[in-house]
């Protein structure tokens, strides 16, 4: 699989020196950067296997900084890459090396908190944890948790809808954001939504979640806070095979238990991880589940002891309950840990990501392994089991010729299967680069075409991050006509290293 995207404007690169004094009169200081060297940090995100320096970084520290670059990038038909921390998977941060490159790092400040309505207002640059950290000794937290929470902001949460392992019972970013301020192409600013629980009218910040950059840059977001539950404990279940494990994750839910959140591991994650964080996972396992439940404390106990019935019914091999809060952290941080850990055991690992219905889950772990043998490559898998998001981690060497395109060629099977079995191309990582040519397996000509459409509606000129997300590119103009003309945009190769 080759990354492809839209051919350089040699006329907007003729005027690079222009572009540059322009942006450092909007942004002073050290706000622009210019020199190969010192932009080399921003080539690529987390897809590093693909990496482009832009024609200048920009970062920007307020909203009418954000609004004047966009303004002028606009008027001079100059492309932009917004970009976050540059934790994205599907690279959706790729830049391009005639666009601006937008960086939101400066916006890093939390506004208000707001216990009252419990709501807090942050800039994008906010980390996912900081939110949590904010409130914490109030005894609130915010509910998406991404395994990258660390470092991922929750500017790049809006823009990949990202979740976390207690998505199942909390939602994602979408469930937890009630407003916006936005900027548009043009520099034309935006409030969306606010502090209020819903807003009449068209439900534009639906739309704005999980738009990876292409609608608008995001300087603001109110996001949902929520109480720490009175009690919260956790199971860890081992067993013999992964159909057992997945027959385990459907009957809890079909008994009508919705855990605050329900994690799998394969042996190969489960070796990775243990060697990591020494969390007291079995090693004889084939299988793990973790699964929390959260409430009142009578509950809990309640509820614990109807999923140990039906872990045991489902032939579990071993079972720990946790008996403190340390205990149970101690199970969540192998669950936070399996991405790096599988990278002490691989040179190079391929994240993927995938949504199945979960009675599927058997499934696609036996299609797998089929395709492990088809690629001669190991995987190493980590769900996020209750809502059916799949994370497998497909080991390979760079170093070694045609492991990154075998290990691609995998990839674009798995997310093919998942769209077989009725299940989606992404579940929180976003389509970006990594997926956008596998659009088609999901959405016909009309349906990608229609998508295009709203994309038209916000940026007509088609200058924010493009070459993302559609695998055809048209001009807005020509969207409007009865017939759209067929064929795809010829877009030379990226570098990848």
């Amino acid at each position: 699989m080759s990354v492809r995207m839209p051919p350089a404007d040699k006329a907007v690169l003729s005027r690079r020196e222009e572009i540059v004094r322009a942006l450092r009169a909007i942004v002073p200081g050290e706000g622009v950067i210019s020199g190969d060297i010192e932009m080399r940090p921003y080539e690529s995100d987390g897809l590093t296997a693909y990496r482009q320096l832009p024609m200048v970084v920009v970062l920007p520290s307020t909203t009418q900084q954000v609004s004047e670059v966009l303004r002028y990038c606009h008027q001079n038909r100059i492309k932009v890459v917004p970009r976050g921390a540059g934790t994205s998977l599907s690279g959706g941060a790729l830049p391009l090396e005639d666009g601006v490159l937008l960086g939101m790092g400066k916006f890093s400040r939390i506004r208000e908190i707001d216990y009252a309505n419990r709501v807090v207002v942050a800039e994008p640059g906010v980390t996912n944890l900081g939110v949590s950290k904010a409130v914490e000794d109030d005894g609130f937290y915010y509910a998406p948790d991404p395994s990258s929470q660390i470092a991922c902001t929750i500017g790049g949460n809006i823009a990949e809808n990202s979740g976390g392992v207690h998505c199942l019972k909390y939602g994602m970013t979408t469930n937890n954001v009630l407003g916006c301020e936005l900027v548009l192409m043009t520099g034309e600013i935006l409030r969306i939504g606010g502090k209020h629980l819903d807003a009449g009218g068209y439900d534009l910040l639906g739309i704005i979640t999980g738009s990876e950059g292409l609608l608008g840059v995001v300087t603001e977001i109110t996001v949902r806070i929520l109480k720490k539950p009175e009690t919260a404990r956790a199971l860890l279940v081992g067993f013999p095979t992964s159909e057992d494990a997945g027959e385990c994750v459907g009957r809890i839910i079909g008994a009508g238990i919705i855990p605050g959140g329900m994690e799998m591991m394969d042996k190969p994650a489960i070796h990775a991880v243990e060697e990591f964080v020494h969390a007291g996972y079995p090693l004889d396992v084939e299988a793990l589940l973790i699964v929390e439940l959260d409430g009142g404390k009578a509950e809990v106990d309640h509820l614990i002891e109807r999923v140990e019935a039906i872990a045991r019914a489902c032939r579990a091999s071993t079972l720990r309950i946790s008996n403190n809060e340390e205990e149970r952290l101690l199970f969540w941080a192998g669950r936070k840990a399996a991405f790096p850990a599988v990278g002490r055991i691989s040179p190079d690992y391929y994240c993927m990501d995938g949504t199945i219905p979960r009675a599927q889950l058997p499934l696609v772990l036996a299609r797998m392994r089929e395709m492990s043998k088809k690629y001669d490559l190991q995987v190493a898998n980590v769900f996020h089991a209750g809502d059916g998001n799949l994370h497998p981690l497909i080991l390979y060497d760079a170093n070694n010729p045609g492991e990154l395109e075998r290990a691609e060629a995998f990839g674009s099977d798995v997310l093919r299967l998942c769209v077989e079995v009725g299940g989606v191309l992404t579940g929180e990582h976003g389509v970006g680069v990594e997926k956008r040519d596998l659009m088609p397996a999901m959405f016909s000509e009309i349906d990608l075409n229609q998508q295009q459409r709203l994309k038209c509606a916000f940026d007509s000129e088609g200058l924010l991050n493009p070459g993302k997300v559609f695998p055809q590119l048209h001009r807005c103009a020509e969207l409007g006509r009865m017939h759209v003309r067929a064929g795809k945009v010829a877009f030379p190769d990226i570098p990848r290293f």
